[in-house]
Order: C-alpha cells, then sequence, then structure tokens
C-alpha cells in the first residue's frame, strides 16, 4: 500500500494525510467545489474534484470516489468519519474494485453499523441493551407509533445509519411522534442516503461513555479504555474527556464495560477501529447504546492518555499486521480533554454562522494538541458540518487538563465568523463539570445559558466602552494635528531663507 485515497474532507481529512505522510504514503484528496481550496486538498498529492456542493452529489457519490481511486493509482481509501464511513454497500464495492478499505469488513459495518442490527447481535450475546425496537426489523410509521407506548415515553428515535445526532428526535408523547418521525428519515436520507429509524427508551440521568476498541485480521482485539461523552446538545456532543471522572475511581466497572466492548466486537469478527457505546445509569448499570464502526471525532483524547496513534493502527491492520499492542499494554497515563470548536453563535441559540475566515491564531504550548482543517481566508460553507478546530488538552491530573483548556481557549483567536469558544469557557468555569458531576442533559436543562446571555451583555457594555474611548483618543489626536502656516512653504524653510540672505 503506497497510495491512498481520503474520503472526506476537513480535519479528519487533514489528520489522516498527516499519518500517511509520516508513513511514506501518497495521498489522493476528492474535494466539492465548495472546498476548491480546502486545507486537505493543498495538503495532499494530488486532489480530484468529485462535483457540486451538495454531499449527495459529491462525498456521498461512492461510484465516482472509487473512479477516482481507480484513475489515480490508489490501492486503498481511508473513510474517515461521516459521509460514507458507515456504508456497508460502499464498503463492499471498495473491495470488489480491488481496493483496501481501511475500516472493518462490509459484514461488521452491517451487523453494528445498523443500529438495530447491532442492538440484536449484542444482545444475542449476552450484552445489556437499551430497551427499544430491537428483533423488529425495518419498521413504517404506523408500526412505530403502535410500539412507541409499549416502551414508553419519554423515548428518541434514532436512525440506523450513521451517527452524530444526525436523523435523531426526542419523543415526548404520541401527538408529536408523527412529524418527528417524518423529520428524523428526510434528516438521516439526506445525512446518510438511507432514512430507516428506530425507536430506544430515553434513560434519564444517565452518562454517555465509550470504549475505544482495535481488532486487527488475526483475531486479537483489545480496548483503549473509556472516553466521558456526557456533554451535549441535542444529542451532539461537544466535548469529551478521558478519562471518565464517573468511572476513574471505579477498575472493577471499568473491566467490566471494557469486556463486554471487546465480546461486542468479537460477535461480529469485528476488524480495525471502532468504538462500542454504553449508556450508564446513577447506580452504575451499563447499557449498549451502539457501536461507531470507524474512527471517531473524539480519538484524540485517547490517544493523548493511552499513548496510542489510532490512525497508525488502522493502516497497520488494513496492511494485515498484528496490532502493536496487547491489552496489558494499555493505561491511562494522564487525563485529556477535547472541545469541539464550531462555527456557531451561543449567543443566539446556537445558529451556524458562515463567512470567510479572516484571521485565526490558534492556541500552543505545554500540553496544548490542535487539529483543524481552516485557515486565514477560508470559506466555512453551509453545506457541511460546523466543525472548525479541535482543542484537546492534557495534565496529569484532570484539574491540570482543565487549566491548560481554559489558557487555550483564551488564546483561540478567529475572526470573521463566530464559534462556540465562549460556551466552552463557561463549561470551563462551571462547578459542576469541574467536580465531574454532570450527565447527558446537563446542558440543556442545568448549564446555564442565561449567565451567558448575561456575558453578552457585558460584552455589549465592553464594547461601548472602548468604542468611546477610541473616539476620544481620535478627537485628542485631531487637536494637536498643527495646520499649515499662511507663507506657500513650511516655516522652517524660510528660517533657512533668512539666514542665507544674513550671511
Amino acid at each position: 500500500m503506497n497510495k491512498v485515497l481520503i474520503a472526506n474532507r476537513g480535519e479528519i481529512a487533514v489528520r489522516i494525510l498527516r499519518a500517511c505522510r509520516e508513513l511514506g504514503i501518497e495521498t489522493v484528496a476528492v474535494y466539492s467545489e465548495a472546498d476548491r481550496h480546502a486545507l486537505h486538498v493543498r495538503y495532499a498529492d494530488e486532489a480530484y474534484l468529485l462535483g457540486p456542493a451538495p454531499s449527495r452529489e459529491s462525498y456521498l457519490r461512492a461510484d465516482k470516489i472509487i473512479a477516482i481511486a481507480r484513475k489515480s493509482g490508489a490501492q486503498a481509501i481511508h473513510p474517515g468519519y461521516g459521509f460514507l464511513a458507515e456504508r456497508a454497500d460502499f464498503a463492499q464495492a471498495v473491495h470488489e474494485a480491488g481496493l483496501i478499505f481501511i475500516g472493518p469488513k462490509a459484514s461488521a459495518i452491517a451487523a453494528m453499523g445498523d443500529k438495530m442490527t447491532a442492538r440484536n447481535t449484542v444482545a444475542a450475546a449476552g450484552v445489556p441493551v437499551v430497551p427499544g425496537t430491537e428483533g423488529e426489523g425495518a419498521l413504517n410509521d404506523n408500526d412505530l407509533l403502535a410500539i412507541a407506548p409499549k416502551i414508553g415515553f419519554p423515548l428518541l428515535i434514532k436512525a440506523t445509519a450513521g451517527g452524530g445526532g444526525k436523523g435523531m428526535r426526542e419523543v415526548n408523547n404520541s401527538e408529536e411522534m408523527p412529524e418527528l418521525i417524518h423529520s428524523a428519515r428526510r434528516e438521516a436520507e439526506s445525512a446518510f442516503g438511507d432514512g430507516n429509524v428506530y425507536l430506544e427508551k430515553l434513560l434519564l440521568g444517565a452518562r454517555h461513555i465509550e470504549f475505544q476498541i482495535l481488532a486487527d485480521q488475526h483475531g486479537n482485539v483489545i480496548h483503549l479504555g473509556e472516553r466521558e461523552c456526557s456533554l451535549q446538545r441535542r444529542h451532539q456532543k461537544l466535548l469529551e474527556e478521558s478519562p471518565s471522572p464517573f468511572v476513574a475511581n471505579d477498575e472493577e466497572l471499568r473491566q467490566k464495560m471494557g469486556a463486554v466492548a471487546v465480546k461486542a466486537a468479537q460477535a461480529v469478527e469485528y476488524v480495525n477501529a471502532g468504538t462500542i457505546e454504553f449508556l450508564v445509569d446513577k447506580d452504575k448499570n451499563f447499557f449498549f447504546l451502539e457501536m461507531n464502526t470507524r474512527l471517531q471525532v473524539e480519538h484524540p483524547v485517547t490517544e493523548i492518555v493511552t499513548g496510542v496513534d489510532i490512525v497508525m493502527e488502522q493502516f497497520r491492520i488494513a496492511r494485515g499486521r498484528q496490532l502493536s499492542y496487547k491489552q496489558e499494554d494499555i493505561h491511562q497515563g494522564c487525563a485529556a480533554i477535547e472541545c469541539r470548536i464550531n462555527a456557531e453563535d451561543p449567543y443566539n441559540n446556537f445558529m451556524p454562522s458562515t463567512g470567510r475566515i479572516a484571521h485565526i491564531l490558534l492556541p500552543t504550548g505545554p500540553g496544548v494538541r490542535v487539529d483543524t482543517g481552516v485557515y486565514p481566508g477560508f470559506e466555512i460553507s453551509p453545506y457541511y458540518d460546523s466543525l472548525i478546530s479541535k482543542i484537546i488538552t492534557w495534565g496529569e491530573t484532570r484539574a491540570q487538563a482543565i487549566l491548560r483548556m481554559r489558557r487555550a481557549l483564551e488564546e483561540y483567536r478567529i475572526v470573521g465568523v463566530r464559534t462556540n469558544v465562549p460556551f466552552h469557557q463557561k463549561m470551563m468555569d462551571s462547578h459542576r463539570f469541574m467536580g465531574g458531576q454532570y450527565d447527558t442533559r446537563f446542558v440543556e436543562e442545568q448549564f446555564s445559558f442565561e449567565e451567558m446571555e448575561e456575558g453578552k451583555e457585558n460584552y455589549l457594555e465592553i464594547a461601548a466602552l472602548m468604542a468611546t474611548l477610541v473616539a476620544h483618543q481620535q478627537m485628542e489626536r485631531s487637536a494637536q494635528v498643527i495646520q499649515r502656516g499662511e507663507r506657500d512653504t513650511s516655516n522652517w524653510k524660510w528660517v533657512g531663507r533668512w539666514e542665507r540672505m544674513q550671511r
């Protein structure tokens, strides 16, 4: 394998390109018309146009991507996350084209990438699952409406393909359910090309904890410990950390969940990198939620605390080699936090913000890593995910990681679009967050957005004061300007002429 096509965009494409460069692998990028000047296009050795900006006409065109791989001479395709990463038909098409798919087998994606099938598979293996429509197969709207009362409200409508909160709706009663099913199907079809959905009981007060797993082609499966992903808004993760403050002092719980994660992967003969997600209630009972058969957005926190380069391991596995590590080699040696910096306005209900980035200054220093796919002059498009950068900080303790994140967020500067940096700054100052006392509902129900509005008023007051000071300074400068004399030249020249005349 000496040339790889990256079937993605943004920061994850840049992340994979860097790994390829370290391995001495030539790279091929693909891009839409909106991404013609994107950073991943500049980084790659070759780049090919896919089509118009909408993802269905570009990054979801499996046929075009495979054709470009053949044309460019690439031997493998890395899907990144999102788009086609969890499409079993795409993985199978890549295999049939004689190319290497840097990810799991199509059968494993079909079994675990489809959320309903995954639930059925792990339940058969004895893994506890959240109550829902497991075992029911694909259901139409009427079937879902009939089954919902048996599961009990509140519940979630979830897309069977993909993840990232897309195609997901929370339902509190049967009256609002038809419209929510329709909107969930529409969003899932747009994001993943598959509008199928299923139902799942909504566990209140639960923690969202996931385990990173790696599996090679020789039957070796290990987990890399847990990540805490409970800080979410509208089921979209905002911040992740490892180790979980909820699990940190309970090694027995960690070992149990890790063993179940490995068992779930072995149930489908899984190969490559993946993530087993759990919901954990207040009594530390855990339930299988779903499996993401791909690289996760939040993989850097696990890389930091374990020292394992997950993307490098993906390439190693795809080449048919054994894992570089055994389970006993894995230790969580520090604490790490990741904040997702999105192009959205936290003071305006997190509305998306688009435009051209005029200036960006990334934080640096001890214990700070930034993964990004933007640069000054880059245009934030409305067609794709709003993720701009990921800031990851780490320290010997969780407290040190938080302090470094505060500094990093303060150093981060971006001009041209609004970002959710103020939200993360507020979170870092939250006593509940610092104490690790939060769940999946914390941001929407307990985190004070009123404080953010108060902060907005303070910023407006500060801006008004600064504007007044600038205006005053400009007036002072104008008052000190010496006007030209009545003569046709300066006084200095007149003095010089007078001196010459007196000689």
